[in-house]
Parts: C-alpha cells; structure tokens; sequence
C-alpha cells in the first residue's frame, strides 16, 4: 500500500493508526489526513521521538497494513 492509497482510505486506516498510537486524538487523527510528514511529526510531538525513529515507526506500521 501506498500514501496515496492510505490517503483515500485513512477513514479505515485511522482506527488502526489509534490502535498503535493510543495517545493520539481522534481530532489530531482527523488533521493528519493520512498525510506522511504530518504523521511522523505528530508522533515525534507526542511521544518525543527523533525524526528517524518515528519515520520507522511509521514506515513499519505501514508494511503491517
């Protein structure tokens, strides 16, 4: 899957984002859209992450999609 591809379908794809990132707001959920960047900048916000790890973090989570 793609992020083109997780764009479209983020209304799915969200819950299962929530399920990894639990402290995420539905609301934050909504403002990341599905978009890459805007992901791994809110995880790196919440959880205090360097870029490069959140960047795994969701570059794993995408392949477990």
């Amino acid at each position: 899957m793609n992020w083109d591809q997780i764009e479209g379908r983020w209304t799915q794809l969200k819950g299962k984002a929530r399920e990894t990132w639990g402290d995420i707001t539905d609301d934050e959920w909504d403002r990341v859209a599905g978009k890459r960047d805007q992901m791994i900048g809110l995880i790196q916000k919440k959880y205090g992450d360097e870029k490069a790890d959140a960047e795994r973090k969701v570059d794993d989570w995408l392949k477990r999609l």
